[in-house]
Order: structure tokens, then C-alpha cells, then sequence
């Protein structure tokens, strides 16, 4: 009995990991990581929370106890860093991240006694790098995914400098941030337990803005200086690693520094690269064919195989070889650039410009729009809604394209929502 009631707690939060457009499908694996992170009574609780940010005084309501008990299991649950405490006004507003980039990572970003990182890091390969579903879901569905890479800046020429916007620069990013965090590598730590780790920098993760504030108040990350921000990501281009960030122009997240060996959106790229699991830049390298000398130097260091070589198909030299670029596979982040010493590849700009979101809210309603989930946004049944957060997502709709119009439209089958959107078309 006391095993169906465990089950049905867990059972019951995949149920609300499931509602974020980014999904968690249910498995063995995933049960046994739910289990480690989180304590019975404590999935029960978070299968209850809404969304969207919320106060402590709407936690208690959804979990009809004292607003001094909510707080208090708030408060645990953040110092676990399970979730986000973002101070809001002076009040402290609470979210619950996705698995991805969210408390899964954190569950790793430092080396702890309190959980079995061992174990913990055997189910998440098991449930990441051996099944497939949820990388999948997490890569795969819709046209706007999680992440997009950014572009390699120590190769950008003068005039490539002239078409990079800020957003799209890493070192922006990190000189722009409110708070810098810097913690360990999660993919990289996660495959040392598994005794498969490269030898790529470990304390390397990087975190930002009010996500960054709340792990360095929890301890899970170390606040950094500007300075010494753009020193790691420097590092960062020594070593050939990718800089892997969040999906939007303001109030980036994260950026990682990505291996092709460890790091699972470069592992998905390559699993997944006709589907576009990771936006690309706005970049692709071109290859001077007639003077490549196919040393394979550019071949090693791209992270999804998008360079290969192939017969330079020169009678006189039967063996000889050079580099070609997959553009369907290419993340246009130029790491090959810099491992050309001889200096045979550059860089040249995409016919078509790759479309960021503006911001968080505007890419989780698109992501929800294009997988059929626009109603967990709108309507979340487990907590009251605020004028604001329904101001905010109707607003992002109101200049989507017609045709994503429609389709959120059809989803929450709402004629408010179609009188509104015919009223703002005029």
C-alpha cells in the first residue's frame, strides 16, 4: 500500500512536468531520479504548483495550509535549488524550472553529500544518453526549441562583426547579465560518474540574470566578476567547446560550454540532426577547396560531424583529400574556424537570418502553440490566474503570424481569445 501511494506522488508530478511545452515522458529511469531528488510529500506538493511565478500565499492556497508552512517548504525546496526564488518587489516569487535546463542540471552544478550523485547520475544517462523519449521531446517537437548555439567571436572578420547582434554574442551576454553564476558542468559531471568524462573544464557552467541569483544564494553556483566571466569563456574558445545558450535575445539563462563527447545538446544534435534539435547561428563556415590540404583538423573539432572529408578527386594525387560542410547539420558556431590553422575555412552569412524570441515568455507560448499545448499556459486549473501573466501570453499571441493566431486559437477553444485577436487585427 504504502508503495502505490509512492508511486501515485511521483506519478501524480511527471503528470505537472508534463503541462511545461517541454516534456518529461514517463519511465523507470525518470521515477527513479524523482525519487532521489524529491521526498514524497514533497512531489505531492509540487505536482500542485502552477507554471507560472507564484507567491508563497498562492502556494498555500493550492496546498490549503498556513502561509508560514508554505513558505518554510518553499524555501527547502529552493535551497535544493528544485526551485527559483526570484525577489519580486520585495516579495519572493517562486517557479518551478523544467527538468531541462532546470533542476535536473542543478541537481549537479556542485558536488554534494546530501543525494547519491552516483546513482543519481547512473539513472540520468540511462534516461538520457540509452532511451530516447526525452531527448526527443526536449529537442525535437515544434520549430522553436530550448536552446541555440553562438557564434565562435575570436573568428568573426571585421565584416562578419558588422552583422552579430549583441544578443548573439556570449561575451554580451555575460558583460549585460544582473547576476553571473558559475557552477560544475553537469553533462561532464554526470559522465565522470560514469567514468566517460573528457578532459574539458568542469567549473565552466555559466548561469545568469535572476536564475543565476537564486543558485549563488543557494550555494549551487559562484558569483563571478565580468572579468573573470569573460576569462572563462575565453578558456571556453582555447579549448574548442560550443557556447550552448538559451533560446531567447533578453535575459539569457544559461550558456553552456558544450563538448561533442559529454554535453547532451550536442549528443542530440548529432542523434537528431535532420530535425534541428539546436537554433543555429546566423553563420556557416565555406571551405577553400582549392587550397585545403585535408588535415582533418576542422573534422575533429566540429561537436555534430557536421565536416567531413572526402576525395579531393585529383588524378595526379589519388589520396589526397579535403574538408566538405553538411549545411543541413552545420550550427554555424565556428569552432572549425579557429582548428584551421592554415586558415582555409571562413565564415560567410546564412541566405535567411535565424529568429530569436524575444524572451522567455515569448518562446514558451510559441513552443506551446506549435506542440498543442497552448491550454496549460492559459488555463491552469490549479491556481488562480493574475491579470499580468494572462497580459503577458496574450500579448505574445497578439503578434505571432496569423496562422500561429489560429492555431492558439483552436487549442484553448476560446471565443474570448478569437474576439480579441479579430479586435487586434482591426
Amino acid at each position: 500500500m504504502a508503495h502505490h501511494t509512492l508511486k501515485n506522488g511521483y506519478s501524480q508530478l511527471v503528470e505537472r512536468l508534463n503541462r511545461f511545452p517541454q516534456g518529461a515522458p514517463p519511465s523507470e529511469a525518470l521515477y527513479g531520479i524523482l525519487k532521489i531528488l524529491f521526498g514524497e510529500r514533497e512531489a505531492q506538493l509540487v505536482s500542485l504548483l502552477p507554471i507560472k511565478p507564484f507567491t508563497a500565499k498562492k502556494a498555500a492556497r493550492a496546498w490549503k495550509m498556513p502561509v508560514a508552512e508554505a513558505q518554510k517548504v518553499l524555501e527547502e525546496l529552493a535551497g535544493r535549488a528544485i526551485l527559483i526564488d526570484i525577489e519580486q518587489n520585495g516579495e519572493m516569487e517562486y517557479v518551478l524550472p523544467p527538468p531541462m535546463a532546470g533542476f535536473f542540471e542543478f541537481s549537479l552544478m556542485r558536488v554534494r553529500g546530501d543525494i547519491d550523485q552516483k546513482a543519481l547520475s547512473e539513472l540520468f544517462y540511462q534516461y538520457l544518453n540509452v532511451e530516447e523519449d526525452f531527448v526527443r521531446e526536449l529537442f525535437t517537437r515544434g520549430e522553436t526549441q530550448l536552446g541555440r548555439a553562438f557564434v565562435h567571436e575570436p573568428v568573426l572578420s571585421n565584416e562578419n562583426a558588422l552583422h552579430v547582434l549583441d544578443y548573439e554574442r556570449a561575451s554580451e551576454v555575460i558583460k549585460t547579465a544582473t547576476h553571473r553564476g558559475i557552477g560544475v558542468c553537469y553533462c561532464r559531471h554526470k559522465m565522470a560518474h560514469m567514468g566517460r568524462a573528457c578532459d574539458a573544464p568542469m567549473d565552466i557552467c555559466m548561469t545568469f540574470n535572476t536564475s543565476a541569483a537564486s543558485l549563488i544564494r543557494h550555494g549551487f553556483a559562484r558569483p563571478v566578476s565580468v572579468e573573470e566571466g569573460l576569462d572563462l569563456l575565453q578558456q571556453a574558445y582555447d579549448r574548442g567547446l560550443v557556447q550552448f545558450g538559451e533560446n531567447v535575445r533578453e535575459s539569457v539563462s544559461f550558456i553552456c560550454n558544450c563538448c561533442g563527447c559529454c554535453c547532451e545538446a550536442m549528443i542530440a544534435a548529432r542523434r537528431f540532426a535532420i530535425l534541428n534539435p539546436i537554433h543555429t547561428t546566423n553563420f556557416l563556415p565555406v571551405v577553400d577547396e582549392a587550397a585545403c590540404t585535408g588535415c582533418g583538423k576542422c573534422v575533429t573539432a566540429c561537436p555534430v560531424e557536421a565536416m567531413t572529408l572526402v576525395s579531393s578527386n585529383d588524378p595526379r594525387h589519388p589520396k589526397a583529400r579535403k574538408a566538405r560542410l553538411n549545411e543541413e547539420l552545420c550550427l554555424g558556431c565556428g569552432v572549425c574556424v579557429r582548428a584551421c590553422t592554415d586558415r582555409h575555412l571562413s565564415l560567410k552569412s546564412r541566405p535567411q537570418r535565424v529568429i530569436t524570441p524575444l524572451n522567455g515568455t515569448h518562446r514558451a507560448v510559441v513552443m506551446a502553440i506549435e506542440r498543442g499545448m497552448l491550454q496549460n499556459l492559459i488555463f491552469d486549473n490549479r491556481v488562480l490566474w493574475s491579470h499580468r501573466a494572462m497580459a503577458a501570453v496574450l500579448g505574445v499571441i497578439l503578434r505571432l503570424p496569423p496562422v500561429k493566431q489560429a492555431l492558439a486559437s483552436r487549442q484553448v477553444k476560446s471565443r474570448y481569445l478569437e474576439a480579441v485577436i479579430r479586435q487586434y487585427r482591426g
